[in-house]
């Protein structure tokens, strides 16, 4: 019998790429057959003791170099981008497996769900950049994903708040414009791939938001309020727009607070 968190273990704190892929679909197969389990036998360590790989370079996003989807070179670079997001995007779904511990059964299920699908995700455009004669790592590439992840490793809502219903759902508004630029050169494969990812993203929103009201309703607290103060709180500036407002409320968002989200722009 396998045990969820040993396994959240395990891809936190190794840093090999293909164990991690291997262990997160390991443990989706473990679930589908019933032999996985989900007691609470694995201590909780620090977020800084978290393990990533040697390669890629993480760096700050404003040193990394502009690059345009024109040349063979900047469609490499956008697709190691977003290689590089996917491949963070398991080791956010695990750590909050990891980290958030006694909260329903179903809490788990559901992101273990995100971190296999964003495992799927990585490995589409992993195999991707290898027609641009590239492979994930060699290129640098930003740490601001994870700076979110420590910033909010002691407080749920927050994580709620920031990774999927702020960093997540941030690709539900410029998405869909990628896929158009891609369309516009004939990538048919990059447009394959990110309608894919931009499916499944609307999911992973979806249960960001659903939890995130579940525990805002446990606490007693206003969720549209709750929401905005996490972003003020927790997240340095304010979310850029615009904003996809008929996939966010797909996405569980209400009106008001993708009005607060646009009346912040502002303040």
């Amino acid at each position: 019998m396998e045990n969820i968190f040993k396994i959240a273990d395990l891809c936190l704190h190794r840093t090999d790429i293909n164990e991690k892929l291997l262990l997160t679909h390991k443990a989706s197969e473990s679930l589908s057959n019933n032999e996985l389990s989900f007691a609470n036998q694995v201590p909780v360590q620090s977020i800084r003791r978290v393990s990533f790989p040697a390669s890629p370079a993480l760096i700050s996003p404003r040193n990394l170099p502009k690059r345009k989807l024109n040349s063979q070179e900047g469609k490499a670079a956008f697709f190691h981008a977003l290689a590089h997001i996917e491949f963070m995007a398991v080791y956010l779904a695990w750590d909050i497996i990891f980290r958030f511990r006694d909260l329903p059964q179903q809490f788990y299920l559901d992101w273990l769900q995100v971190a296999d699908e964003e495992a799927q995700h990585f490995e589409l455009l992993n195999d991707h950049l290898r027609h641009f004669g590239l492979h994930y790592g060699a290129l640098p590439a930003h740490q601001g994903l994870w700076d979110h992840a420590v910033d909010t490793s002691e407080n749920l809502l927050a994580r709620l708040a920031i990774v999927p219903r702020c960093m997540e759902a941030r690709g539900l508004d410029v998405t869909p414009v990628m896929i158009d630029r891609l369309a516009e050169i004939n990538d048919e494969k990059g447009v394959e791939i990110l309608t894919r990812i931009y499916q499944d993203e609307i999911g992973h929103v979806q249960l960001g938001s659903y939890w995130f009201k579940f525990f805002c309703k446990i606490k007693q607290l206003q969720p549209e309020l709750c929401y905005h103060s996490m972003l003020k709180n927790y997240f340095n500036g304010w979310p850029k727009g615009p904003f996809n407002r008929e996939t966010r409320i797909m996405a569980g968002f209400s009106n008001k607070e993708i009005d607060l989200l646009e009346q912040g722009i502002h303040e």
